[in-house]
């Protein structure tokens, strides 16, 4: 799953401002957590404030690190109000320009082997990745190291998720045979605030989601909430409710099949009470192979579903979770989406001569046939929106106007107008 989250914030000149890493901070004894001196190099170029809005602007994704380049990881990258932010393949991250693209500032990384994501938490100022044994934290404010955190003997960082302050980590241990470990980390400087493990292992374990106060994790089947200061355990899902993939967004949590499943029999949609775990009434789903979900403010959840004997292209089916209905459906030949202004984004489909190689926006509740003002709205074709590409949506927060396509065949980033 990927985790990449922006914060909406209104446009200004300069960068974030708030707080930096301490100093030298220990952990506890199952890793260790180093922060940065504010004035050791940490980039062959410094962040630098950017006057004026976000621009439209097209810029290869291509960087230097410890003076070799290396690539901007693929899939993990994002912005917030203020700037753009990738991962590298080595954990490290780079801030670029709202206004041109182009670098404004490198923090390198050490790490090996695959990545945990990004996420972006504007309130707390820092960019988060995890690549091999590493956590690493850059300050969005300054662009420079808030923090290293590495993981011990030889465990890997999987997936990362943020709320309030805290930086929740689902790591593997060496070991195949030990569970896997959720750790909450202190955005601010990298402190271990808790660990637990979980009686569930890398394969099972079908995703992280934290909101109001609670981190939620799944182990395959039953769903474990627990309190996001100290870790404990508060509730549990009931026994028959499967749950083999957590999906969050807008305070709503739902459970749905794992798209990693090799049957053609899936647990159908689920809607959970975030207290209490106890399932809540749910739309009837397509019965569909599901392979991701995107849940908006509102309780729309969009779900992406393709036929488990013949995957590849399928529709995107709008569920209403507060009424509980299914909304509307479109075709299209990828799951890459997005979520801005009350409509639905994603990429036109690749086998249509018409309209392929652009990106739509959808109304979220009157769907793609709608008319009037909650009409679809298309974009021009670009070269980086074509299928060819396989490319993914980042929507800048704040209200900007434009939204991001990476490509990620012929790597690069452009700014583009929101359809």
């Amino acid at each position: 799953m990927r985790q990449v989250r922006v914060v909406g914030a209104a446009l200004m000149g300069l960068l974030l401002a708030g707080c930096s890493g301490a100093g030298n901070t220990p952990s506890d004894d199952s890793g260790h957590t180093t922060a940065s001196s504010p004035a050791a190099p940490t980039a062959p170029r410094s962040a630098s404030p950017v006057s004026g809005p976000w621009r439209t602007w097209t810029v290869p994704l291509s960087v230097q690190e410890n003076r070799v380049f290396v690539r901007e990881d693929r899939g993990n990258c994002g912005a917030t109000a203020h700037q753009a932010v990738c991962a590298t393949s080595t954990g490290g991250l780079v801030g670029r320009s709202r206004t041109t693209g182009e670098v404004t500032w490198v923090v390198p990384g050490t790490g090996k082997g695959n990545s945990a994501g990004l996420v972006l938490d504007a309130a707390d100022e820092r960019a988060v990745t995890g690549v091999g044994e590493e956590v690493r934290a850059a300050d969005l404010r300054t662009g420079t190291a808030a923090w290293t955190h590495r993981l011990a003997d030889g465990s890997t960082a999987d997936v990362i998720t943020s709320a309030d302050s805290t930086v929740y980590v689902l790591e593997t241990p060496a070991a195949t045979s030990e569970p896997i470990v959720l750790r909450a980390l202190r955005a601010s400087d990298g402190k271990t605030l808790w660990h637990h493990t979980l009686d569930a292992d890398a394969d099972a374990s079908g995703g992280l989601a934290a909101f109001d106060g609670r981190v939620y994790t799944t182990d395959g089947t039953r769903v474990t909430a627990r309190d996001a200061r100290t870790g404990r355990a508060l509730a549990t899902s009931p026994e028959s409710t499967e749950c083999p993939t957590l999906i969050s967004g807008g305070h709503y949590l739902v459970c749905a099949g794992s798209p990693i499943s090799a049957g053609d029999v899936f647990p159908p949609l689920k809607r959970l009470d975030p207290v209490t775990l106890r399932p809540l009434p749910t739309p009837e789903d397509t019965g569909e192979k599901p392979e991701r979900g995107l849940i908006s403010p509102d309780g729309v959840l969009v779900l992406f579903e393709d036929s488990a004997e013949d995957p590849g292209p399928g529709h995107w089916n709008a569920y209403d979770l507060v009424h509980g209905r299914r909304l509307w459906s479109y075709y299209t030949t990828t799951e890459e989406a997005a979520l801005a202004d009350g409509r639905f984004m994603t990429f036109t489909p690749g086998n249509d001569k018409t309209t392929r190689g652009r990106v739509i926006t959808i109304d979220l509740h009157e769907g793609p046939k709608a008319t009037g003002t909650a009409a679809a709205r298309m974009s021009p074709p670009y070269p980086q929106t074509r299928r060819a590409e396989h490319p993914l949506l980042m929507v800048p927060g704040g209200d900007t106007g434009l939204v991001i396509v990476q490509a990620r065949a012929h790597r690069s980033l452009r700014s583009i107008p929101l359809p």
